[in-house]
């Protein structure tokens, strides 16, 4: 009760402050002698002013609105009659507005009348039937408040009836005008669809002729949803021309007068005129019609029949109530199926050879619609199986997670159209899901929020991701979400529009390493010829990850040293080698710090060589999160470091060394002997200033490095001070 008087109040109350202004207005709440007067009055000022504010604030409510979803309307008579209520709304509070101004200005003589008509004929051209009913209602209820409130008088009585034709005739002219306007580009419209049909279904048969001699990769690309409709359209196409030709050939067979196909409405009460050739001008034109009659006798006993004289309107077909014709009607039956109804006639009777002529000719008919339902299905079945050729051959081509995870999307969109995909994966051991991808396709916005599922983490639950992990099988099983209750992963991840959803299992060896979701708005995306597809790229999508965490693991392992978790010795001569040439190029610097662990062999002697590797990982730790992100920490060898700093001169350098050196000093390793601290000694050279190649540098940062190691250890050297010291020695 307390949701549906919400759902009145958020729809309604705009409605209602717009009547009750209507109501204030024609009881006399603005009057211009009033508002005029040396001494105005505060009440109706007050009124007058809060119309304007209604008035103001009803045009900006309607040009944004925005009407309540389907699935909402569907749940709500209310919500489903929002838009008119806004209308409403809009409606009563301009002609309360203007029948204000209208007061102010001279009541029925004012000169602002022609706003009224213009109001009245706005609602009739634009606003929808109850909005503009409304309207002109209320233009002409307070015209009449308005001569009750002035007077019965000859000369009010003659203005009042003046304006209310105003009224109704603006309303009529405008309305007749939108009829004419709507009547007239619906037909223009109706017959270049028909051309744009005609031109479809010559496309559709010369893509039916060229398809199967390309390969997919000749083709043109398209959607499944455009290759069905290429498809059907061929298809009507076809049985059409192929009926056509069957009509006319029993036509001149019989010497009949008019031969039709009328197919079976899904309800069985009425049927379809789907062919018909005739030498009659008083053919129908309605696309439905009763099965009543002698067509209603060959509907109910599924069996042939002959009439030697119809009676008036026993022929559907006929717009006039031709009577005194033969006919002869033949059902046509599908496996058991009643599908429609071939009929002929003519003013001569019919014999039963002609009967059975007819039910060879309904025959005929089934077998272009079997054969074109044969020819669509291989067509379909074509299509899906290069699309999952394709799909397959995407995801051999990736090699990270990262890459898989993209093309996974890709090939998913290969096989079928959806709004919005999103790959989690699966921890075992710590029994939690992750979001590790997310990709909303154009079109699917505001059907996910991304931003709450980007790096999401969930524990196993009752929602849909968990029990396809625990199951290891697609839900929902139909692919549809009204078919669960549970939500996809938590209850705050809302998808609340979509129509399709499929939530399809990642298996490896057949153990869960995650799952893929797909979300479409539009209904039955997922059939079950789709979902087994999508079942198949889903394992080789999870093999795939398995295969790029392989790769990255073994790409970590040949680029990072085991033990500190830094970029090992030859990788980082490489990235070396690529500063130095990427700064010989734009003019830039590139600083290189060798670092050594002050007196590390007799770390290893006292304390052993599990607490020695623990200094090692400790000192690696400082190197990492000293720098800066962009630059380069490696081991070099041993108990020596070596860190590349990007576009940095020599005193910048010998700061950051100063802060690694400190920093270092301060680490403390707990050990059965007691805390244990080190120190570290740091070389620095410079690019270009102190070499120009790398081994130069190299030998030089060493260099320095030795010197510090000498001159008391614990401390940073460049290479220039080395010179300077040595240059002071000698004088």
């Amino acid at each position: 009760m307390m949701r549906t008087l919400r759902r009145i109040s958020k729809v309604a109350v705009g409605t209602v402050a717009g009547a009750l202004a209507c109501a204030v207005v024609a009881v006399g709440g603005v009057d211009g002698a009033s508002l005029y007067a040396p001494v105005p009055s505060l009440p109706m000022m007050m009124v007058a002013v809060g119309v304007a504010i209604l008035v103001v604030s009803a045009v900006i409510r309607r040009m944004q609105f925005v009407a309540p979803s389907s699935r909402a309307q569907l749940a709500s008579y209310w919500l489903s009659a929002a838009t008119d209520f806004a209308d409403l709304e809009l409606g009563f509070a301009l002609v309360a507005g203007v029948h204000a101004v209208i007061a102010m200005t001279g009541g029925l003589s004012s000169p602002a009348y022609p706003l009224l008509y213009g109001v009245v004929a706005f609602a009739m051209t634009v606003v929808a039937r109850p909005g503009a009913l409304a309207t002109l209602a209320a233009a002409i209820l307070l015209e009449l408040a308005l001569l009750a409130r002035t007077g019965f008088v000859d000369r009010a009585i003659l203005a009042s009836v003046i304006h209310i034709l105003c009224i109704g005739g603006a309303a009529l002219a405008h309305a007749l005008l939108l009829r004419g306007v709507t009547a007239r580009y619906r037909k223009k419209r109706a017959a270049r669809l028909d051309e744009e049909l005609i031109a479809l279904r010559d496309s559709a048969r010369d893509y039916r002729l060229i398809a199967a001699a390309l390969g997919p990769g000749s083709r043109a690309p398209r959607g499944r949803d455009e290759e069905e409709k290429l498809l059907a359209i061929g298809g009507v196409g076809m049985i059409g021309d192929a009926a056509s030709w069957v009509l006319s050939t029993v036509k001149r067979s019989l010497g009949a007068r008019t031969v039709a196909i009328l197919w079976l409405d899904d309800d069985g009460e009425r049927v379809k005129l789907k062919e018909i050739t005739s030498d009659a001008d008083d053919i129908t034109e309605q696309p439905r019609l009763p099965s009543a009659g002698i067509l209603g006798a060959v509907i109910r006993d599924r069996a042939p029949l002959l009439c030697a004289a119809t009676k008036p309107g026993q022929l559907p077909y006929y717009n006039s109530n031709r009577a005194g014709v033969a006919v002869v009607a033949v059902p046509i039956i599908e496996q058991g199926h009643l599908r429609g109804v071939l009929a002929a006639d003519r003013d001569g009777s019919f014999t039963e050879a002609d009967r059975d002529l007819l039910a060879d000719a309904s025959a005929q008919v089934l077998r272009v619609v079997q054969a074109e339902q044969v020819f669509r299905a291989v067509e379909r079945a074509k299509y899906e199986h290069e699309r999952f050729y394709q799909a397959t051959a995407l995801l051999g081509r990736a090699l990270t997670p990262e890459q898989v995870m993209e093309t996974a999307f890709d090939a998913a969109a290969a096989i079928v159209e959806y709004d919005a995909a999103i790959i989690a994966l699966y921890d075992k051991q710590r029994q939690k899901h992750t979001i590790a991808a997310v990709r909303i396709r154009p079109g699917g916005e505001g059907l996910i929020d991304k931003a709450q599922l980007d790096g999401l983490e969930f524990k196993d639950n009752a929602g849909l991701a968990s029990m396809v992990v625990k199951n290891r099988h697609y839900l929902p099983a139909g692919g549809e979400p009204r078919e669960v209750t549970a939500p996809i992963y938590t209850r705050k991840v809302k998808v609340d529009d979509a129509k399709s959803l499929l939530v399809l299992p990642l298996l490896a060896a057949d153990e869960p390493i995650g799952t893929v979701t797909l979300v479409a708005r539009a209904e039955k995306r997922f059939g079950k010829d789709v979902r087994e597809m999508l079942a198949v790229i889903a394992t080789q999508v999870a093999v795939s990850l398995e295969n790029g965490f392989l790769y990255k693991r073994m790409e970590t392992m040949a680029t990072t040293d085991g033990l500190t978790g830094l970029t090992n010795h030859r990788t980082f001569q490489q990235r070396f080698e690529d500063l130095i040439e990427r700064a010989a190029r734009h003019g830039g610097k590139v600083a290189l710090l060798l670092c050594d662990v002050d007196h590390f062999k007799k770390v290893n002697d006292n304390y052993g060589h599990p607490i020695g590797d623990e200094v090692l990982r400790r000192v690696a730790r400082v190197l990492q999160d000293v720098p800066r992100k962009i630059d380069i920490p490696a081991r070099y060898g041993g108990e020596e470091f070596a860190v590349l700093l990007d576009n940095v001169d020599v005193v910048q350098a010998k700061a950051v060394a100063d802060r690694i050196r400190i920093e270092i000093s301060k680490v403390v390793v707990e050990t059965e002997k007691g805390p244990l601290s080190v120190t570290e000694s740091v070389g620095v050279s410079c690019f270009p200033d102190d070499g120009s190649d790398r081994a130069t540098l190299i030998e030089r940062a060493d260099l320095a490095l030795y010197h510090a190691k000498h001159t008391g250890r614990n401390r940073v050297v460049t290479w220039q001070e080395l010179q300077a010291s040595k240059q002071k020695r000698a004088s």
